[in-house]
């Protein structure tokens, strides 16, 4: 099965989504593990580009420095 591809912006909202079902105890039991799962993967998934994000405006600022001196 091919990896469904997904933005920063669409994980957050299946978050808050999952998050706001469990809250509401909207949440069929049987499907807590599931849900959970998924949910600890999008944390992941988010965690990882906001690092790769940090890291790129990073080395772009890094870059923009060494064009002033």
């Amino acid at each position: 099965m091919a990896k469904k591809e997904f933005t920063y912006n669409q994980a957050l909202k299946e978050l808050e989504d999952i998050l706001a079902e469990i809250e509401n105890e909207d949440l069929d039991l049987d499907l807590l593990s599931t849900k959970v799962k998924r949910a600890t993967f999008l944390i992941k998934e988010c965690k990882s580009r906001l690092k790769k994000t940090s890291a790129e405006i990073d080395e772009i600022l890094g870059d923009w420095e060494n064009i002033e001196n």
